[in-house]
């Protein structure tokens, strides 16, 4: 049954959301002692129909049990939550047929049959109609580029391409919410943007409900709008991309190249990552001094060649928010219980 209340542009709705696991060991012959585990705590968000959100965390931090819970593979100790208006773990089977899901480190697709065969088998499961199904295939096919190798066994394909043929196999019934969890780890630098680049188009050109979890900053900055970041099971911040960066990490990277090697000066608030000869990299604190004084500046120090003006890497922008709400670990409760 759909849940009381619940928005209708929501695909996903959590409130008050908890789940506490019982660690069960003996303490000699007469007795055992039961930990109580806190994995995730009062977790409350929402996530609008269409929006891609980064759902973010150090390990351990309640990630995984969270998407779990939101599948229907875990049922919470307490809470509510409500996915496409359905209850995940009362409605899994129902759900299946809306959410698509794709795992770095599992594989929907069978090893040994070409991806052809799986996306056939899956037409069935979903009891796809078959000019429907083959339509949509096809154009799966050509968007994914995937033509060349969907008949080769997937033990042949690269990680690349598996991956491409994983996010197409999950795409096929039209799903309106799509889960990725680390679909880009082990990828090389141009199969991880060609794959990030179709799941931005994919939720930009038909609406799709992007979750994803990864600790790879580009798929973050490059797939998501949102970030949700959660640290030791509570929901430590939720912004844009966008505010995040500006928000926790007020720097900008200038590089500059200079005609012959630069006469510099100190800057306040300006830090020199890199000289190497005619080149030179700055990182300016802009909540100290604008990049437009550092550049006046810089400009000062002799001809220039060529100049740049990036975003620090979004590592570190997830770094200094971690160090800026570290709190305590959850500590679990134990208590004894005599065995006879």
């Amino acid at each position: 049954m759909s849940l009381v209340g619940v928005e209708m542009n929501d695909a996903i709705r959590v409130s008050s959301l908890k789940k506490v696991f019982e660690s069960v060991r003996h303490a000699g012959w007469l007795r055992t002692v039961k930990t109580e585990i806190v994995s995730v705590s009062e977790v409350n968000f929402s996530v609008p129909a269409g929006q891609s959100v980064a759902f973010i965390g150090p390990n351990g931090a309640g990630k995984s049990t969270t998407i779990k819970m939101l599948t229907g593979i875990l049922r919470p100790t307490s809470g509510s939550a409500s996915v496409l208006g359905l209850v995940p773990w009362e409605q899994r089977s129902k759900l299946a047929y809306d959410v698509g899901a794709v795992f770095g480190q599992r594989s929907q697709l069978w090893y040994h049959l070409p991806p052809n065969d799986t996306f056939e088998l899956l037409s069935r499961i979903y009891n796809l109609d078959r000019k429907e199904y083959k339509a949509r295939r096809d154009m799966l096919v050509e968007r994914f580029g995937i033509g060349s190798f969907i008949d080769t066994p997937v033990r042949k394909l690269s990680l690349g391409q598996r991956m491409k043929a994983e996010v197409a196999a999950s795409l096929l019934h039209k799903p309106k919410l799509l889960f990725l969890d680390e679909p880009t780890i082990g990828l090389d630098v141009n199969a991880r943007q060609q794959l990030r680049d179709l799941i931005r188009q994919w939720n930009r050109e038909e609406g799709l409900t992007v979750f994803l979890t990864s600790h790879d900053a580009g798929d973050i900055e490059h797939v998501a709008e949102r970030v949700i970041v959660i640290n030791e099971g509570t929901i430590v911040l939720d912004d844009s991309v966008k505010n995040v960066r500006t928000d926790f990490l007020g720097t900008k990277v200038l590089t500059v190249d200079f005609h012959e090697a630069p006469h510099s000066v100190p800057i306040r608030g300006v830090v020199e990552l890199l000289r190497d000869g005619y080149k030179l990299k700055l990182e300016v604190d802009t909540s100290v001094v604008s990049i437009e004084a550092v550049i006046t500046q810089v400009l000062s120090w002799g001809a220039v060649a060529d100049l740049t003006i990036e975003d620090p890497p979004l590592e570190k922008v997830i770094a200094h928010i971690y160090s800026q709400h570290k709190e305590p670990a959850i500590q679990g409760q134990g208590s004894e219980v005599a065995v006879t």
